[in-house]
């Protein structure tokens, strides 16, 4: 759930995919490992949190995987 009701807006995922676009948009380009360490540098995130985030901006068309498998900033 994107803004649940019953827990901590700071635990949900709209919250915590604004800190991976906040990376993304310092270093449009980055292996996924590479931005989970870069995010968790500034906000405690479990891995299964992160890659649901990732979901939620790829269905938002803000991120894609491009060709080398990195995670990549839509312009």
């Amino acid at each position: 759930m994107l803004i649940p009701d019953n827990i901590h807006p700071q635990q949900s995922i709209y919250y915590n995919g604004a800190f991976v676009l906040q990376r993304l948009q310092k270093q449009r380009q980055q292996k996924m490992l590479d931005l989970y360490q870069n995010v968790r540098q500034n906000k405690e995130m479990t891995f299964p949190v992160f890659v649901l985030c990732l979901d939620w901006l790829y269905l938002l068309d803000l991120v894609i995987l491009n060709t080398s498998g990195e995670i990549e900033l839509c312009s």
